[in-house]
C-alpha cells in the first residue's frame, strides 16, 4: 500500500544530511514523499562571489534543493518562505519574518494545510535538542508537533543521529585528515541529537547511498566559503572515499515519541495502523 511521506525541514541541505536516504528509500519502494523547507538558508556561509548576476544566495539555495530533491525522489517541493534565522542572529534577508521568531500556531497552520492536502502518514522533523541547537532547526521540533495535531497525521518521527555513532564518525573523519569546524569536534557533541535508547527506528539506508550523496552534492554553495579559512562540513563528508562514507552514511535514526517499541523499528511506516514490517 502507497503511503505518503511529508518532510520538513529549517534550511537547503538539511533534507540531504539528515534524512535523504530514508526519503530515497521511500520514494524508490513507490511512496509519496513530499518535502517542506521553512528557509531558504539565505544567511548561511557561502562564497557569493560564485552567484550569478542578480542572483541571490536565497535563489541559488533553492535551485540546490530542488536539484536534491530530483535526486532523491521527491514528488513535491514546498518552501514556506521564512527567514533564515542564523546561528548568532544574523539578520534574515529583507522582506522575510526569521523563521524562529515566528509564532508555533501561525507556522504549524501552514504546514498543516499541506499535510492535510496530501493526506500525509507520516511526518518527519527534528528532535527536541534541534539536533545541534541551531534556533530554527528548535523551531521546526516545535511546529511540526503543532501541525501534526492540526491535521491529524497520525505518526511524527524526529529525524536524529545517534550520539554515540556521531562521536565515532567524527573521530573517524579527524583521524583520515579531514578538517571540521571546531564546534564540530567529538568532545563537543554531549546534548546533541539523541541517545541510543531514544532511538525507535534504525534505517538501512545502504542501498540509496548514490542518491544521498547526489543530494548532497547539489548543495554545492554550501561547500565554500567567503572565508578562505573555513573549514564546511560538507565538503569533508563529501571528500569521504565510498567505504567511509558508507560506514558514516548508511544508516539513518528517528525517535517516535510516546511508542514502545522492544528493538528500533526498520521501516519509517512500521508503527501506522496495518503497516507490516519493522
Amino acid at each position: 500500500m502507497a503511503r505518503t511521506l511529508v518532510s520538513f525541514h529549517a534550511h537547503p541541505d538539511d533534507e540531504a544530511l539528515l534524512c535523504a536516504g530514508t526519503l530515497a528509500l521511500a520514494a524508490a519502494a513507490g511512496h509519496r514523499v513530499v518535502l517542506v523547507v521553512a528557509t531558504s538558508g539565505e544567511v548561511g556561509e557561502a562564497d557569493r562571489s560564485s552567484l550569478c548576476a542578480g542572483e541571490s544566495l536565497a535563489d541559488r539555495r533553492q535551485t540546490e534543493t530542488l536539484a536534491s530533491a530530483a535526486a532523491l525522489g521527491v514528488a513535491r517541493t514546498e518552501f514556506l518562505g521564512y527567514g533564515d534565522s542564523g546561528l548568532d542572529g544574523a539578520s534574515p534577508a529583507p522582506g522575510t519574518v526569521a523563521f524562529a521568531s515566528v509564532s508555533v500556531d501561525e507556522a504549524a497552520a501552514r504546514l498543516a494545510a499541506i499535510l492535510t492536502d496530501e493526506a500525509a502518514d507520516v511526518l518527519t522533523s527534528y528532535d527536541p535538542n534541534g539536533g545541534y541547537g541551531h534556533p530554527d532547526h528548535l523551531h521546526v521540533h516545535a511546529v511540526a508537533r503543532r501541525a501534526a495535531e492540526l491535521a491529524g497525521t497520525l505518526v511524527v518521527l524526529e529525524s536524529t543521529i545517534n550520539r554515540d555513532v556521531l562521536r565515532m564518525g567524527l573521530d573517524l573523519v579527524t583521524n583520515l585528515g579531514h578538517e571540521l569546524p571546531d564546534d564540530w569536534s567529538s568532545d563537543h557533541v554531549d546534548g546533541w541529537f539523541a541517545e541510543p535508547g531514544e532511538i525507535t527506528h534504525v534505517i538501512d539506508v545502504s542501498t540509496q547511498l548514490a542518491a544521498k550523496r547526489a543530494a548532497m552534492s547539489a548543495h554545492a554553495s554550501q561547500t565554500t566559503s567567503d572565508s578562505p579559512s573555513s573549514a564546511r562540513t560538507l565538503t569533508q563528508f563529501l571528500a569521504l572515499p565510498e567505504p567511509f562514507y558508507a560506514m558514516a552514511f548508511g544508516t539513518e535514526w528517528f525517535v517516535a515519541r510516546g511508542v514502545a517499541v522492544d528493538q528500533p523499528l526498520t521501516d519509517v511506516f512500521a508503527p501506522l495502523p496495518g503497516a507490516v514490517g519493522g
